[in-house]
Parts: C-alpha cells; structure tokens; sequence
C-alpha cells in the first residue's frame, strides 16, 4: 500500500501542534500505513515569528511557566515532555546580569515561575519540540522540511499538487494550513505616505517609512539623528524602543531606587501614539499559580446558552447582542473580581452589581473616559501618571490588585468568549464592536509587557529620549514644506503638531484573505478553494471553515482534503494566538487534534476518540 502524504504548511508553533497530534494518533491508533510529512515552511521548524536569530532584547510576554507546547497525555514522546521553564533549565540557562545565558549553576540566578524570557529562546524551546517529536516518530511516519514558501495549489484525481516558490512542486493527498500571522497589503494611506518619502526624500535624506516593525533588524537604517514617530503603544512599540535604544548599544541600571538609561549616544528620538493614546497595562504578578483562574459566575457558559435560547425566541436568529447582552454580564465579572481583591476577607455575599461597581469598571476600560485635555502637556501629565498608576498594581498581584484581579478575568474568560463569539455567534453590527473595540481594549488593559518594560517606558520619558508625539485620535499627516510627517492631535479646540523624520507603523495586522500580501492566500482565493469569513455583512477577518476546520470554498462546500487552523481563522475563531498552558489540553492542541482526527477518520481509521468541534481547555460554571 502506497504511502499517504500530509502536507502541512506552515511549521511555527501550530505546525509542531499538528505534528505531535499525528504522532500521537499514529501511536494511540497502532496505525501501520505509511505517511509522509511533507512540510513547507521558509525557517526553522517550530519557530515561526520566535526566529531564535532575532535579538536577545526582545522579549516573550508570557511567563515561562505558563507556556508549554505538549499537552499532558502527549504519546508523541518517548519521555515527559517539558515546558518551556522545564526546558529553560534542563538547558542552563541562567539570570544573569540582566539577561539570560546558558551559564549553569552556580552562576545568576535560576529562572523562575516570575520571568519572561527571550523570544528567540522560546523560538529554540519549539525546535526543541519539533526535534523530540521527529526523533519518536514510528518507523512508518516520515518527515522532509521543503525550505520554501508554499505559492499555489492546484486540485489533482486524489488531492492537490504543492507549488512552491522556486518553481517546484509536489504531490500531496491532505493539506493543513498552518502559515500563522500573515502581512496585509498596503492600503491607500500606505500609498500616499510611500510617495510622500518618494518626492520629499531627496530633502530630507532621514525620511523613511516601515509599513511594519517586523523584522525589527530592518530598523537598523534609521539614523541616529532622526525623529522616529511610533504609531502604536501596544507591544510591538516595545520592541521598536527597545530595539533603538538597548538594541543600539545602550543600556538600564538601577540608580538610587530607580531605573535609569545609560545611551550609547545611537538612539533617535521617539515620539509615541495611537488611537486611544494609553500605553499598555503591564501584567500583573501572577498569584493563581501556572493553571490558576478566575471562575465566572456571571459570564458563564450556561448564561451564554440563556442568551442564545432568548435571542433565538425574541429575535428568531440566535446571534447575541454582544454590547447589550454580553457586555453586562462581563462586566459584572469583572466587578465581582475587583470586590474579592477589595475584601480579602471573602466576603463575597456582599457583592451588589449597581451603578457604582459598573462606573468602577468603565473606568479601568477606558480612563480617559470623558477627560478633557488643554494640550500636549496635559496629556502627556496624565500618560505618565497612568503608568505610576499601573506599576503601582503589578506587584499588588492578579488576585490582590483590585484593578489587576478585574483585568485578569478577561484573560481567565477566554473559552466563554469563543463559546460566545465563534462561527458568527455575535449580531453582525455586535461583531464589529467586539472585534474592532473590545478585542483592542482587552488586549490594552490584559495582554500587557512585562513590568519592566513599563519601567523603561516611564525612565526613557522622564529623560526625554522618549515623548509623546499627540493625544487620543492622533493622526499622521504629512508636511512637505519640511519634507517630514507631522502628528496632529486637537486639545481644547486647537491642533498641536509634533514633527518626525521617520514612520514606524507598530502594529499586528489582522488576518483577512481580501487583504493578505501572500501569493499562496491570493491563489487560493483566486482558484474559489477558500473565502473570507463572514457575518452577515461584516467580515471580522479569517478564512471561511466549518466545525471541523475544514475549509469552505467560494461555492460554500467543505473540503475535506484541507484544513486550517490558527491566525488564518482567526475570525470564525477567537484569539488563536494563545500558546498552551502546562497541565492541560490547550486550545492550541484541540484545534490540531480535530485536523488529526478528520484526517484518520478520511483514512479509514476506526474507534478514533473524538473532541468536540469547538472544545477547548475544560471550564466548568459553577
């Protein structure tokens, strides 16, 4: 019998997910046939965006302890699989000066449950992974790493024919999708700030323009006597300021009490803002342990099945009004977390959900609320003390701080947002308040820095390498008298400007196939074997699937030859960037495991244990 080929593209931390559910089926099942892998990824197996090439400065935001890659009951291995601090000390690794280095005892410190580590070190962890996996796999399973970029796929008798970018191709019978975050094409307003540096360039030799912040090491060019505007204040702006500032040979000491920035006399000046012009909340101490979390009593799985029932009778459509009907019943969670942390005691009968715990809570969501500002410096007054503010918690912890407790539920709350929200669960004009409001304040106010980022951000400001460029609702406009951009942000009625040299655009792009650079999407999409997601007539971002990952095609049929998971569907799914949790069966690993599972079930495989289409990390409501 002739081997049967998978192709899975895509081999980042999604990938290896996919590879450890085969292994692991091909063991559970005691499969015998022949499969060949086939995987088609550019880099390093396992790594994805963790390029373990990538500077040591930049940093993972997730402790170590709370990441791993192998669920628990991983067959894949022949030994315990171990998590990325597990890892992280069997290798060495130790705190040291300041950073992390392969030293070994006694030197440093060891790494803790309280660190985060390098990015490129979690970029080793995963190759480490993928190479444990490939050397466990059975002599009837297979592996070849194409280095190449996957470019087409045309539909053949029995599955599809693989193009890649050299000019290649190969035959292959299933197709996972696995590509992670993509680049959007550019839009009309990156068009006419490329032209803008075209025409002004010749005056202003520092003009330049990074439509994205990735690779950081192309930032390399920006001169040292350059302004450097940053269009964003989320994480990627941390990596921005860090790459420019210790990156380029700086570096922060401790002085008197306080943190303090040494420059090597290479760094740009900086000029920061964004939308809603606040920074992003740094975590929190973690106090609920690598697994802990919060248990809701109000956005519970069973309310949300209320909400359904209602809308179904009330509206005859089974979409939930997330701002009306969702909302409350977050919030309240929220509120009811913030009352625990403010009474210690447990006195939680006293809890009452009223005017004055939701004010609380729209606070801690939007500080600037109605605030108004007479100028920069105003603002910048406020920015500063928001930080204070925000440092001053982190230590309090994710169960103490009242505002770090209240925040925390929203990461604690993630599977009842899938249940809520996945394959168009929300009203379409709800849809796009979630995806387009709430999904940027969750991440703002929970998925954070670390600490000490914050720390860099308030010392960098304080000693002015590092400003504020406008407000809320700051935007770029260009100056060609000056041949430079200019931020223009209005204070009690009058625009103030700040002048740069260079645009940074400091942000993730969403995923979208209408809008993805990636010849291999536009293919696709050509071809009518994928469609975008939608709902109703709001496309929240995503490739078209069903329950099973299987994708849909422009004629609305399933494939059952390809699959898809991760960012490419993050639209029918939610927040499919969460990396799993040591002690239980993450998300990650359910999503490959429902691939795996429909792969062996077209093969003929019998008695093949079956997960929910859309289960995840099990969450029990009290």
């Amino acid at each position: 019998m002739s081997a049967i080929t998978v192709t899975i593209i895509g081999m980042g931390p999604r990938g290896v997910s996919v590879l450890e559910r085969l292994a692991h089926f091909v063991r559970a099942l005691g499969w015998r046939q022949a499969i060949r892998v086939e995987i088609v990824d550019p880099g390093e197996c396992g790594q994805g965006t963790h390029y373990d090439t990538q500077p040591p400065h930049l940093l993972t935001n997730t402790l170590a302890s709370q990441v791993t890659i192998f669920p628990p009951e991983s067959l894949a291995l022949d030994s315990a699989p171990r998590s990325f601090l597990e890892w992280a000390r069997a290798e060495g690794y130790r705190h040291f000066e300041g950073a992390f280095h392969a030293v070994g005892a006694p030197y440093g410190e060891d790494v803790g449950e309280q660190h985060y580590l390098p990015r490129y070190l979690l970029g080793r962890y995963f190759s480490d992974a993928f190479d444990r996996i490939v050397r466990a796999l059975p002599p009837n399973v297979s592996v070849s790493h194409r280095r190449r970029r996957a470019h087409d796929l045309t539909p053949t008798a029995h599955g599809y024919t693989v193009h890649l970018d050299s000019g290649g191709s190969f035959q292959t019978d299933y197709v996972i999708l696995a590509m992670g975050h993509g680049r959007r094409k550019g839009d009309a307003t990156d068009a006419a700030h490329r032209r803008f540096v075209e025409e002004c360039g010749r005056r202003n030799d520092k003009l330049d323009l990074f439509e994205s912040a990735y690779p950081v090491e192309a930032l390399g060019r920006i001169s040292p006597g350059a302004t450097v505007a940053i269009q964003g204040i989320g994480l990627t702006a941390h990596d921005v300021i860090s790459h420019l500032t210790v990156g380029r040979g700086g570096r922060f000491v401790g002085r008197a009490g306080e943190l303090r920035y040494e420059p090597s006399g290479r760094e740009p000046r900086m000029l920061l803002f964004s939308r809603s012009g606040l920074p992003f909340s740094a975590r929190a101490v973690n106090q609920k342990g690598p697994a802990g979390r919060y248990n809701p009593r109000f956005f519970t799985m069973n309310a949300i099945s209320q909400l359904r029932e209602r809308a179904r009778t009330t509206r005859g459509d089974g979409r939930i009004d997330f701002v009306n009907e969702a909302m409350p019943l977050i919030m309240a969670d929220m509120a009811y977390a913030r009352h625990c942390a403010l009474h210690a005691d447990g006195a939680d009968d006293t809890f009452e959900w009223n005017a004055q715990a939701r004010a609380a809570i729209e606070a801690i969501l939007d500080p600037v609320g109605t605030r108004q500002f007479d100028d920069l410096d105003a603002f910048r007054r406020f920015f500063r003390q928001f930080l204070l503010d925000d440092l001053a918690e982190v230590d309090k912890g994710n169960v103490k701080s009242p505002v770090k407790a209240a925040t925390d539920v929203l990461r604690d709350l993630r599977e009842q947002f899938r249940n809520a929200a996945e394959y168009a669960g929300f009203t379409p004009e709800s849809n796009k308040v979630f995806s387009e409001v709430f999904v940027n304040t969750l991440n703002r106010i929970v998925f954070g820095p670390p600490k000490r980022r914050n720390l860099e951000l308030l010392a960098l400001l304080d000693q002015g390498f590092v400003d504020l460029a406008g407000g809320p609702g700051a935007a770029v406009v260009h100056d060609p008298d000056q041949a430079r951009f200019a931020i223009e942000s209005v204070f009690g009625g009058r625009k103030e400007r700040r002048h740069a040299d260079v645009l940074v655009v400091s942000r993730i792009d969403v995923f979208s196939p209408l809008t993805d650079r990636s010849p291999l999407v536009a293919n696709l999409m050509t071809r009518g074997l994928i469609r975008a997601f939608e709902n109703g007539d709001y496309h929240p971002g995503g490739i078209d699937i069903a329950p099973t990952y299987q994708v849909v095609g422009r004629d609305g049929l399933v494939n059952d030859r390809v699959w898809a998971i991760g960012y490419p569907v993050e639209g029918p799914h939610y927040y499919t960037q969460e990396l799993p949790r040591p002690g239980r069966k993450s998300r990650l690993t359910i999503d490959a495991e429902i691939c795996v599972q429909g792969l062996f079930a077209s093969l003929g495989a019998d008695s093949i244990p079956q997960s929910p289409p859309q289960a995840s990390e099990a969450v029990l409501d009290s």
